[in-house]
C-alpha cells in the first residue's frame, strides 16, 4: 500500500512548494526597483521599444551611483565629526570628488552652501614676496 500511496503523491504538484514570483531586482541582486524603472521607461516615450536588459542595466547604474555618494557622504560626515548626513555633506563629498563633480556640475544642492575656497590673490603675500 505503501507504494501506490507514493506513486499517486509523486505525480501530483504540492502547493506549499510552487514557485513563487521573483522580481527582477532580486533576479539582478539589486536593490533598486527594476520593474519600476522599466514602467518609467516606457512612459518616458524615449523609445518605441525598451529592451528587458535596458532597466536592469540603468537600475544597476543608478544604485552604484547612490552606493558611492552615500560612502563618500559617510566619510565627510565622519570626518566633521557628524552622526547624521545632510545636504553639506553631500555637497563637499560631491565637489572633492573629481568625477561627481563633473557630473553633477550644473546640479545645485539647495541647504548646502558653498566649498571652502579662497582665491590665491586675496591671500596675505609672505615675507619673501615682500622683499622683491
Amino acid at each position: 500500500m505503501r507504494t501506490t500511496a507514493t506513486a499517486s503523491t509523486k505525480g501530483s504538484r504540492d502547493k506549499s512548494k510552487a514557485s513563487k514570483p521573483v522580481s527582477r531586482s532580486s533576479k539582478a541582486g539589486l536593490q533598486f526597483p527594476v520593474g519600476r524603472i522599466a514602467r518609467f521607461l516606457k512612459a518616458g516615450k524615449y523609445s518605441d521599444r525598451i529592451s528587458a536588459g535596458a532597466p536592469v542595466y540603468l537600475s544597476a547604474t543608478l544604485e552604484y551611483l547612490a552606493a558611492e555618494l552615500v560612502e563618500l557622504s559617510g566619510n565627510v560626515a565622519k570626518d566633521s565629526k557628524k552622526n547624521r548626513i545632510g545636504p553639506r555633506e553631500i555637497q563637499l563629498a560631491v565637489r572633492n570628488d573629481f568625477e561627481l563633480s563633473k557630473l553633477l556640475e550644473t546640479v545645485t544642492i539647495p541647504s548646502a552652501g558653498v566649498t571652502p575656497n579662497i582665491h590665491q590673490y586675496l591671500l596675505p603675500k609672505s615675507n619673501e614676496e615682500k622683499d622683491q
